[in-house]
């Protein structure tokens, strides 16, 4: 059995210790014994960029609040136009630092795109900040709506946070949520927020099997 090696650690604002670590060809983005994330587990996260990219045209200005492994980001530029500009914000530095670096031939160069733009931070900032720039936000930050990493992410998910999020969004813009798993009062909370909600249940692997993921797909 090929053993896991962690390959470097960084500490989660607020609180907490991230550690990337790989198994072969295999890498594991680990909070505690907590599996976050697994280069082995594409298929919600690419949903996620489809279900949003099949709602918006092709030169959209889109947010993507946590970078991750990068499977939302390379599907978004593989299915936006040459005029699309893709903002991506993270908070713990390490994980970008981790993609150019150990993890840069996995990557593959998806931060270096021409379109994309790396802000460093929360993106409950950048969507306050924004208001009618973006045509899609994307939210896969934490574990959804039930927090697991860092409390202060909860905010994303509150009213006040929703009503941020669709005065960031452009008329017809749409907020996609990625979560692990369904949540009856989040789903009804963007409707209050004035979203026409879909919910759509998506498989964790590529391939179609796996865990079941939620993705709530809000327009504005």
């Amino acid at each position: 059995m090929i053993p896991r090696e962690t390959i470097d650690t960084t500490a989660v604002p607020g609180g907490g210790e991230m550690r990337l670590v790989r198994r072969g060809s295999d890498w594991f983005i680990m909070l505690g014994r907590e599996e976050l994330m697994s280069s082995r587990m594409s298929g919600s996260e690419e949903a996620l960029a489809t279900l949003a990219c099949d709602r918006v045209g092709p030169d959209a200005r889109v947010l993507v609040g946590g970078y991750g492994m990068g499977f939302t980001l390379r599907t978004l530029l593989a299915r936006l136009g040459p005029g699309a500009k893709v903002t991506v914000a993270e908070l713990v530095p390490a994980v970008i630092a981790w993609a150019r670096g150990p993890m840069a031939e996995f990557a593959g160069g998806c931060l270096d795109d021409p379109r994309v733009a790396v802000v460093a931070g929360d993106v409950g900032a950048e969507i306050r900040a924004g208001r009618g720039r973006y045509e899609a936000i994307l939210l896969d930050v934490d574990n959804g709506p039930d927090g697991l990493t860092r409390k202060g992410n909860d905010g994303l998910y509150t009213m006040a946070g929703l009503t941020a999020a669709k005065d960031a969004l452009t008329p017809g813009g749409v907020l996609a949520v990625w979560s692990a798993a369904s949540d009856d009062v989040f789903a009804r909370r963007m409707r209050d927020a004035g979203f026409v909600v879909d919910e759509v249940v998506v498989r964790a692997r590529a391939s179609g099997k796996g865990a079941r993921h939620v993705i709530w797909v809000g327009v504005r």
